[in-house]
């Protein structure tokens, strides 16, 4: 009998963490795996768990469809190469920030406030390797301004 009720705790234990551990969106796709990212500015230190989408399928799917977003979370889009980028907020519900980062994991550029639902193409305007797309208004509550530094693993193979 307390086999069967340690076995029955664990299987409950198991599944809390995988709901924890992975969340899925309106669209029936998994989220992506976790991490943590850092943005230094000249005052502070901001943290953020984002979503980091390193495939086409994921950097196609992004944010969409996503109801809501917490304070704290974002999705870190990886282009590999520094490039020229653009974005886009189709089927995008939530309006957002976009920090637009190069190899060294500088902020190039930012926009602010995004338009949910969009088609408008919304570019990096210089070469980077990673965008990050935060809820609408975060960057500049926090006082992140272009120039600031993002510390992520992304940042540290280049």
């Amino acid at each position: 009998m307390r086999f069967r009720i340690l076995t029955v705790a664990a299987v409950i234990l198991a599944a809390f963490f995988t709901h924890a551990c992975t969340r899925t969106v309106e669209s029936g796709e998994q989220a992506q795996p976790l991490d943590r990212l850092i943005i230094l500015t000249k005052t502070a230190e901001h943290t953020f768990t984002v979503e980091f989408a390193d495939t086409d399928e994921a950097r196609r799917l992004g944010l969409m469809f996503r109801t809501e977003l917490s304070d704290d979370a974002g999705m870190l889009f990886d282009f590999g190469d520094p490039r020229p980028v653009s974005m886009w907020m189709k089927n995008t519900l939530l309006s957002l920030d976009m920090a637009f980062i190069d190899e060294k994991g500088v902020i190039r550029r930012i926009a602010s406030n995004t338009t949910p639902r969009s088609l408008e193409s919304i570019a990096s305007g210089v070469p980077v390797v990673a965008v990050l797309e935060v809820n609408g208004g975060t960057l500049e509550r926090l006082g992140i301004k272009a120039g600031d530094r993002v510390q992520h693993r992304l940042f540290e193979s280049h």
